[in-house]
C-alpha cells in the first residue's frame, strides 16, 4: 500500500501527497503540512523549500498498515540527508531491490543515479519520526560554495554531481548535536518570517554537522571524536560504575577504558547528560551519598569519609560545606538535635 510522488521541489511534494490523499494543505509562512487521513493512520508530513536549493520533509506519523511513499518523478532527484529520531523506516532506490533499515538515531546520505528515485517504507502500527534534508544540487551549486573545498573527495564529487551520474549511499549513527538540532527543528519556538529563517539556518547547521560526522567516521582512527547517541549508553555505564563503587577513586582514563570509549567522548557525554565534568560528577555523587549516610545511618564522619573513598577529613568538610552551606559536623549535630526533639 502506498503512493507514488511525481513532484519537485518539497513544496510540490507536499501538495502532491495532499492531492493523492484528498486532504487539505496547511500553509504556515511557507511551511506546508498535511495530516494523515484517518483511514491511513495518524500524524503529519510537513515540508518547506528554500531559494538556496535546500528543502526539508518531516514525517511524524503512524500508519495502520505497511506503507510506502515512492518518489518517481522523471527528473534528477535531490541529494538526501535522512535522520530517524523515533521508530524505524526503510529506504530503497527505485533502480534496485536493496532496502536499508534506518533505526532510531541513525542517518543515511543517499543519492539515486540518473532519474531513478527513492522509496521510503513505514511499518504498520509503528510511531516514526523521520527528517529528510533535500538538496537540489543544480540550485545549491549556484551559491558561493567555494568549489566545495575541504570536503572529502567523494562528498565533493557528490555535491558537484548536479545530474546524479552516480548512486551514493552512506549509513551511520548521528551525533548528539545533530539530535538536538532535529529536536529544535521540530519544536516551533518561533513563527512566521522568523520560523522561515530559523528553519533554514538550522538546516545549514545540520548539514555542517553531517559533513563533519562523515569525515569523522571515515578517518583512520579507532574511535571517532564526535559523540553519538550510541555513546550515551557508555556514559551511563560509567555513571553506574561510579555510584556502585563509592570507595573507589577511578581516574577518567580508567573509566573510559572500562566502558570502551575515549576520554574526550566520556567528558563530552558527562557534560551533555549531567552538565558536569567526570571529576565533578564523581564529587557530587560522593557528597550526595555522604549526606544520605549522615542523615540516615549510625556512621560517624570519619567512617563516612572512608566509605566514600576520601582519606582527608578536612578536604571532605571543605567540599561538603561548599555544596550544602554547613559543615558535616554541624549537619550531623542538627540531625541528632532533631532526633531528640522527636522523642
Amino acid at each position: 500500500m502506498g503512493i507514488s510522488v511525481k513532484a519537485l521541489p518539497v513544496d510540490d511534494i507536499i501538495k502532491d501527497i495532499a492531492r493523492q490523499w484528498e486532504v487539505a494543505v496547511h500553509d504556515e509562512s511557507g511551511e506546508l503540512t498535511v495530516e494523515l487521513p484517518e483511514e491511513l493512520g495518524e500524524g503529519f508530513i510537513r515540508g518547506a523549500t528554500f531559494d538556496t536549493g535546500l528543502g526539508v520533509i518531516e514525517y511524524d506519523c503512524e500508519f495502520l498498515r505497511d506503507y510506502e511513499i515512492s518518489f518517481t518523478i522523471n527528473e534528477t532527484h535531490p541529494l538526501k540527508f535522512i535522520f530517524c529520531s523515533e521508530g524505524t523506516a526503510e529506504h530503497g532506490f527505485i533502480e534496485d531491490d536493496d532496502v536499508h533499515t534506518i533505526k532510531t538515531y541513525q542517518n543515511v546520505i543517499v543519492s539515486s543515479s540518473g532519474m531513478n528515485g527513492h522509496r521510503l517504507k513505514f511499518k504498520a502500527n509503528t510511531s516514526v519520526h523521520v527528517t529528510s534534508i533535500e538538496i537540489i544540487r543544480e540550485i545549491f551549486s549556484r551559491r558561493n560554495n567555494h568549489h566545495f573545498n575541504g570536503l572529502p573527495p567523494e562528498l565533493k564529487q557528490l555535491f558537484e554531481d548536479s545530474v546524479a551520474e552516480k548512486k551514493f549511499f552512506y549509513h551511520g549513527n548521528y551525533s548528539i548535536k545533530s539530535a538536538d538540532i532535529v529536536e529544535e527543528i521540530n519544536n516551533k519556538v518561533v513563527e512566521g518570517f522568523l520560523r522561515s529563517i530559523y528553519l533554514e539556518a538550522k538546516l545549514f547547521e545540520m548539514l555542517t554537522l553531517q559533513i563533519q560526522q562523515y569525515k569523522d567516521d571515515n578517518q583512520e582512527v579507532d574511535l571517532p571524536q564526535i559523540l553519538r547517541r550510541s555513546d550515551i549508553e557508555k556514559v551511563e555505564k560509567a555513571a553506574r560504575l561510579i555510584s556502585d563503587n563509592l570507595s573507589e577513586n577511578y581516574s577518567v582514563e580508567h573509566l573510559a577504558k572500562e566502558v570502551g570509549t575515549n576520554v574526550n567522548k566520556l567528558q563530552a557525554g558527562f557534560k551533555h547528560l549531567y552538565g558536569l565534568t567526570v571529576n565533578k560528577y564523581v564529587q557530587q555523587v560522593k557528597l550526595d551519598a555522604s549526606k544520605e549516610m549522615l542523615g540516615n545511618s549510625e556512621h560517624n564522619i570519619s567512617e563516612i569519609v572512608n566509605l566514600i573513598g576520601l582519606n582527608n577529613r578536612s578536604y571532605f568538610s571543605k567540599i561538603f560545606k561548599e555544596k550544602y552551606g554547613v559543615s558535616p559536623k554541624y549537619f550531623l549535630s542538627s540531625k541528632k538535635d532533631n532526633d531528640q526533639e522527636d522523642k
